[in-house]
Parts: C-alpha cells; structure tokens; sequence
C-alpha cells in the first residue's frame, strides 16, 4: 500500500508580520508630508521653483521605468518611491538652477545609487542625498552660488540678501548675531536657501504627519536635530547660550535632512539603539562640519557618511525572540 505523504505547508520568506501598509501607501504619505515645504518654496522663489520640482520628478520616474524595462525587470514606478525620491532632489536644489542639473542628478540618483545596487530596498544610501554630493562635487560653482532673494517677501530680510544664512554664519570677520526677525524669517522660510529647505515650520508640520502617520519614529530627527542643539549652545560660532544655537536648527538643510532623510527605510538603523546613535552620529558629523569643516551645510555628508555604519548599528542590538539579551550574549561567549 502506498502511503501519501502529508503535504507540507507553503511558508513564504520571512518577515511573516502582515501590515496594511505597502509602499505606494508609504510613499504617498511622504508626498503629502513633503507637499508644504514645496508649496512654500514655491511661494518664496516663484515659478522657476515648480519647473525644478517638475523636472526632477519627472526624470526620476523616466529613468527608473527606462533602466527597469532596458534590463528586463518589473517596472515599479507605480510604487512612487521615484517620485519622492525626485521631489527631495528638487528640495535640495537652488530655484536658479540650470535646468539640466535636475536631470543629471535624477540619474545619479536613481540609475546608479538606487538601481545598481537592486532597486528600492537595496541602495545603502539616501538616493537624493548622494545625487546631491555629486552634484556638488561636480558642479560646485551652480551648486554653491545661484542664491537668491525670495521673490515675495511678506516680512522685510536685512540679514539676508543673496548669500545663505550658513554661509554668511561661516564667514570670518562677519558678525551675525540672530534676533527675533531673523527666527522668524528661518521658521516661515523667508530666506535664499534650496526651494524645500528653507521653511522650518511646513517642515515641521510633515515630520508630525509622519510621526502621526507612523511611518517614522521620533528617535532619529528628535536624536539629531538635539545634538545638533546641545553642541551648537555649547561649541558654537558665537560662546555660550547663544540664539545661534536655535538659528542652527531652523537654517540650511537640517530640518529636512532630519525628518525626511535620515530616517529613510533603506539606508536607516531598524533598532531603537540604532536609530537613537543615527541621530546622534548625524547631529555630531553636521555640527563638526558646520563650525570646522570647509563647507558651511554639513547635512548632506553627516548622513551620508552614517548609512556607512547602518549595517553595525543594526548590530549593535539585535534582538531574538523568544531569547533575552543575558542568554544570548552568553551563547556568544
């Protein structure tokens, strides 16, 4: 008699927890998060400022579908991962840009950051963000000096004219000593700046949607922009207790690199420890640079240099269930 064997059950890959979310859904709720910054920078530096968010957007999306179909792969643009990376290349771009460096950096950003390390999920780093080294890299002189005034400016700037607050701040021999106009200025986005930088408080109000959303946690842009805070009021440019220290957070691009870059799912910790030290390491990076290094923006390349140690920071804490940390540090031994 032959006896048929019992089939085995069909388990799929691990993780095995179910959530609601996918990531078109994830993505969606950073675009929407992402929406108040742009319209202020749009508001701020005019039309030319819609035309880079368009453009960067839009070759982005083409780029990702072109490369997928030209190596044979699922195109996935529907996912809108293309389209938020797109938006936070704009963000980190002067409204005066020419119009063929949004185009350059969007392939950087998605062919050979995103892309040839295996698409969504694989890339070690924050797509934009290296997009945006290289193009520094490469093209400094329309990364460095195309700033300009806000074409509508409902409260008058004197500080401020042509050159970014941060440079003006790194400048020797240039005293600048923030008041309460100026704070004011940085939290409603009333200065030259990138077009999705400059408005602390649409900024703001993303981070809580997403917080609120559940699609960050508080420990790296709460880790990051404190220790920026804590090393600028005690280290920084002007003695002790300052108000520059306040004008740290609110200037350049902290707030955005806080919220929406530093706490990217691919090129991010996903332990609480590890998160807590990503913060930390991006806040002690972007305030050594700030204040000592040769640029005056230290963002860009604190995180960038920190999803360098992501793989080590997730090992820091690992965590087993069924285990606790006592047994498995002596299975270790």
């Amino acid at each position: 008699m032959n006896e048929t064997k019992p089939a085995l059950p069909l388990v799929s890959a691990a993780p095995h927890i179910r959530s609601p979310l996918t990531t078109a859904k994830i993505m969606r709720t950073v675009l929407i998060a992402l929406a108040p910054a742009g319209l202020t920078g749009i508001y701020y530096f005019g039309p030319r400022a819609l035309l880079v968010i368009v453009l960067s957007a839009a070759s982005c999306v083409f780029f990702e579908a072109a490369f997928q179909r030209l190596t044979h792969r699922e195109i996935t643009v529907s996912d809108l991962s293309a389209a938020v990376t797109g938006l936070l290349l704009a963000y980190n771009l002067p409204a005066d840009i020419p119009f063929w460096i949004p185009v350059v950096g969007a392939f950087f950003a998605i062919v050979v950051v995103k892309q040839l390390f295996g698409g969504l999920g694989q890339n070690f780093m924050n797509p934009a963000l290296g997009a945006r080294a290289f193009l520094m890299a490469a093209y400094t002189s329309q990364m460095t000096t195309l700033w300009t005034a806000p074409v509508r400016s409902p409260i008058s700037v004197d500080a401020v004219s042509s050159a970014t607050v941060l440079s003006i701040l790194k400048t020797p021999g240039t005293p600048f000593s923030p008041g309460g106009k100026d704070i004011l200025n940085a939290l409603v986005g009333n200065m030259p700046g990138c077009i999705g930088e400059t408005c602390a408080i649409a900024l703001i109000l993303g981070g809580i949607y997403l917080l609120w959303k559940k699609i960050i946690t508080w420990h790296v842009p709460v880790c990051y922009l404190l220790t920026v805070f804590v090393l600028s009021l005690f280290l920084g440019r002007n003695g002790l207790f300052s108000t520059v220290a306040v004008y740290e957070l609110l200037t350049g691009g902290l707030m955005l690199g806080a919220i929406f870059m530093a706490t990217d799912y691919s090129s991010s910790p996903m332990t609480p420890l590890g998160k807590i030290l990503m913060g930390v390491g991006c806040g002690a990076l972007t305030a050594v640079i700030r204040f000592w290094g040769g640029y005056p923006e230290g963002v860009c390349y604190a995180i960038l240099i920190m999803n360098l140690f992501v793989p080590l920071l997730d090992r820091l804490s690992p965590r087993v269930f069924g285990h606790s940390r006592k047994r498995i540090k002596a299975a270790r031994q």
